[in-house]
């Protein structure tokens, strides 16, 4: 049975996709496309605190497995990995392509290139367009989907973001994106400053993930087990609680949904800068991992899934290889993620 049109083909038809892309193109050029609200001439290569101009960054579009189940299903999301990001987290696992390279970029490409790959990702058979590391790159997104559904593009389109994201960006983005995937990473300010570099974390990210959930609610799943519309928030456990995951957890269940689908993970391990910082520099216990399954309960968050306490072992991304997260060839097996609760 045909699906129905999603909301980005309908304007597609209409013109409003190109209309908005228009609209973005215009914001590169005082560039305020994030909170941080640079101000920089993109548009002529001035760049601001997410070191990009015109063109987009991609480090990697690949056919990913690692991703939650409604996701991956048997073809793995069509991820699109970008370049450089409008944070700095120190102890980022894809730090390789998100902390800002010295010298020519190999990773820069043009609009019509990033609409071939996720016309290419879709001929592979993968259920979605999942573009990581977005925020800093939406106008040249948008700019690619209004080209690549002239050419046919068809798949649900998933925004998975550290959700330091602008209130007015994510509105131009309604109707656009089918699947928001946020982060919640803190509910510390000062932790977020820290070793994010985020000021307002709290609050822009909060504010943020209403938007989302106001644009496409809660998580519509298809008969095939995959994903056609709606919000699911990740929440990497940090050690030593430096995420406050309670609070996430809390603002969850009594601002969002208890019926929201939370994926919770357990992949942290130092590396980076995060190997000199005391606080960062160790996988998370036992006691801390069950600690947030007990706040799950605590909340009421029953839609989602937890990655196994061995995840860390597992999910070790290496952005020189063709397949950055594919560690079977290394003769490791990527753990599913489980339900919670099972």
């Amino acid at each position: 049975m045909l699906q129905p049109l999603l909301p980005y083909q309908i304007f597609h038809q209409t013109g409003e996709l190109k209309k908005r892309a228009e609209i973005f193109r215009v914001k590169l050029n005082s560039c305020v496309i994030c909170p941080r609200h640079c101000l920089a001439d993109r548009m002529n290569e001035v760049e601001g605190f997410c070191q990009s101009g015109r063109n987009p960054l991609v480090a990697s579009t690949v056919a990913h497995f690692g991703e939650e189940p409604v996701l991956v299903g048997t073809k793995g999301a069509g991820n699109v990995f970008f370049g450089s990001c409008n944070l700095r987290c120190v102890y980022c696992q894809n730090w390789q392509i998100s902390h800002p390279k010295i010298g020519k970029r190999k990773d820069e490409i043009t609009v019509e290139e990033l609409a071939d790959r996720m016309i290419d990702l879709q001929n592979k058979g993968c259920p979605n367009i999942n573009f990581v590391s977005p925020s800093h790159f939406v106008a040249q997104m948008v700019e690619a989907i209004a080209i690549a559904a002239e050419r046919g593009l068809h798949v649900p389109l998933v925004y998975n973001t550290n959700a330091y994201d602008d209130l007015e960006t994510l509105k131009l983005l309604e109707g656009i994106i089918d699947i928001y995937l946020p982060d919640i990473k803190y509910s510390n300010d000062l932790a977020a400053i820290k070793y994010s570099q985020a000021r307002d974390y709290t609050r822009i990210s909060r504010t943020a993930i209403k938007e989302m959930h106001r644009q496409v609610g809660l998580l519509n799943i298809d008969e095939h087990g995959l994903a056609r519309r709606g919000l699911i928030v990740r929440h990497l456990i940090l050690p030593n609680e430096l995420g406050d995951t309670e609070s996430a957890f809390k603002f969850l269940a009594e601002e969002i949904s208890k019926e929201t689908f939370v994926s919770v993970m357990a992949q942290y391990y130092p590396t980076n800068k995060a190997q000199k910082i005391p606080l960062l520099s160790r996988k998370i216990r036992s006691l801390e991992y069950d600690r947030v399954l007990e706040l799950l309960d605590k909340y009421g968050l029953e839609n989602g899934w937890v990655q196994e306490l061995e995840a860390p072992d597992v999910y070790r991304p290496d952005f020189t290889r063709a397949a950055p997260f594919d560690n079977r060839e290394l003769g490791i097996v990527m753990p599913d993620l489980i339900r919670h609760p099972d």
